[in-house]
């Protein structure tokens, strides 16, 4: 693994988000474009309170969030109405190193109708949106599309 550490040198690109450590293992962090904010807390299993998103169940969340939105461009691309559409997901973790092993990304449709070409568009984009490809290779990403008929 490769490491650039630097000391003393301000980057000239413009940051996106601030991080402050507010001490307890926890931090809070700041999207500087908007200026919301999203604490984070150390899980009960790694000395924390587990009050707030740990930094893995922030990763977590960004790869079920970001396959989301690239699925909701492709369907808007294409009139298809995915509104209402649910993601679970599901974190596992590993142990020596301590780290996320898997991400299990549960799609849950609107129980209506969608075409077979409607759902293979918005399936096909899936795995390429930015942060399934930007995840190390050997963490597992298990998608789940499950498309429900009207009642």
């Amino acid at each position: 693994m490769k490491w650039l550490y630097i000391q003393g040198i301000k980057s000239e690109s413009m940051a996106t988000i601030k991080t402050i450590y507010l001490g307890d293992l926890r931090t809070e962090n700041t999207h500087i474009q908007s200026g919301n904010k999203v604490l984070t807390d150390a899980p009960l299993d790694n000395r924390g309170k587990g009050e707030f998103f740990s930094p893995t169940d922030l990763l977590a969340t960004a790869l079920g969030s970001c396959i989301m939105t690239i699925m909701g461009i492709k369907a808007r691309d294409h009139d298809i109405d995915i509104v209402g559409t649910e993601v679970e997901v599901t974190k596992i973790m590993a142990s020596d190193p301590r780290r996320v092993a898997e991400v299990i990304v549960e799609f849950n449709f609107p129980r209506k109708h969608f075409p077979e070409e409607s759902k293979r568009l918005v399936e096909s984009v899936a795995g390429i949106s930015p942060v399934p490809l930007s995840l190390h290779p050997e963490l597992k990403q298990t998608i789940i599309f499950n498309w429900r008929d009207p009642e």
